[in-house]
């Protein structure tokens, strides 16, 4: 009996005691259990916000578009086209023959105008003669003033007839020059529509060509970022056909388009893209694109990306307090580097704030550091 009763003060055994018909059963170790200090939800480790140097950029996206696209058209008409000399894709030179038409026809009218120059010619040679021969003869009063006015006036008449049969000259050789068709500047044949053997009028598109084989990305960009462009600034393009891992096409500024686009808010800044003499060149007229301008550098507070959780569409931290238990805090994020994302607002560089296992977390949650 004595052995029992001091087992029973040392806590060796439970004791039951028997109250109302039920029975309980005490042991002192679970007392200890459940009367000791809260347990941490969850390990972490923990990191302060770094200020770091961060590109500064605006992004947009646009087209890809000709600096400007020429339309070639027939000069003359009635005439049939007898050479085709380029094709679609081809590299042209200012003055170079692009297509030629039939030359009979021009010729031989061209032969009839110079007759009829030699014709007029000869009638104002005549008609000067006997203008002079009146002037001559005023004096003597052989010939009235009237046919000495005749004879003045026919030299007139034979020297006007002249003019315009030269005239007629010059527009029917200007439409033998014509019958060759030439590039107006050096580029590349975008398009063709002449074909071997058509009779095409007067003003017909016979080619387009990309001038100078200069093209431009025309970047949307929203209206509250345009003052931070600057004609000349270095642009990163990123084509459509540009392979991953490939670096991007540097463009540069041009000019700022002087409008902005009543409903989508954004204007036009035209970038200059480097000319390609090559047969496959990475940027096309009619692509679509991306871009960064870049702006420089500027200081900005970053944090690892883990520490940045979403939720509910809003970007969430938990910062840890004194007592170990973390406290939620909403912040606007900015720029993304690496692995690293640009806080905005909502947090000093004294912060204390959960780098791995955020995700995991609630506002209040306990929590142990792990050591570094």
């Amino acid at each position: 009996m004595k052995f029992l009763i001091d087992s029973m003060r040392h806590g060796v055994m439970g004791l039951t005691m028997v109250l109302a018909g039920a029975s309980m059963t005490w042991f002192p170790s679970a007392l200890s259990e459940t009367s000791g200090a809260a347990r941490p939800a969850l390990t972490v480790s923990v990191t302060k916000p770094t200020l770091v140097a961060l590109p500064s950029m605006i992004r947009a996206n646009g087209n890809i578009a000709a600096w400007q696209e020429a339309s070639i058209g027939a000069q003359v008409g009635g005439l049939r086209i007898a050479e085709v000399r380029v094709n679609v894709g081809d590299h042209v030179k200012k003055g170079q023959i692009l297509a030629v038409f039939a030359k009979e026809t021009v010729l031989a009218d061209l032969a009839v105008q110079k007759a009829q120059e030699s014709e007029a010619v000869a009638a104002l040679t005549d008609a000067q003669a006997n203008a002079s021969r009146a002037q001559s003869l005023k004096t003597s009063g052989a010939l009235s003033a009237q046919q000495i006015s005749q004879y003045l006036t026919a030299q007139q008449t034979a020297a006007a007839r002249v003019e315009a049969a030269r005239a007629q000259l010059q527009s029917q050789q200007l439409r033998l020059k014509f019958t060759e068709v030439l590039a107006p500047d050096d580029g590349v044949i975008s398009a063709r529509m002449a074909s071997l053997g058509a009779v095409v009028p007067v003003g017909a598109e016979l080619f387009k060509m990309l001038l100078q084989n200069r093209l431009e990305w025309r970047a949307e960009v929203v209206s509250e970022e345009l003052s931070q462009i600057k004609s000349g600034m270095p642009v990163d393009v990123f084509p459509a056909s540009l392979a991953k891992g490939q670096p991007p096409v540097i463009g540069k500024v041009r000019v700022i388009g002087p409008t902005v686009d009543a409903k989508a808010r954004t204007a036009i800044v035209f970038v200059d893209l480097p000319i390609s003499l090559n047969d496959d060149p990475p940027v096309r007229a009619g692509m679509f694109a991306t871009g960064t301008f870049n702006l420089g550098e500027s200081q900005g507070l970053t944090l690892p990306q883990e520490s940045v959780v979403m939720r509910d569409g809003f970007s969430d931290v938990f910062r840890l307090g004194a007592n170990q238990r973390v406290e939620q805090v909403r912040v606007q994020i900015g720029r993304r580097v690496g692995a690293r994302v640009e806080i905005l607002s909502g947090l000093s560089t004294s912060d204390l704030i959960v780098e791995s296992g955020a995700g995991f977390l609630t506002n209040g949650d306990l929590v142990s550091v792990a050591r570094p």
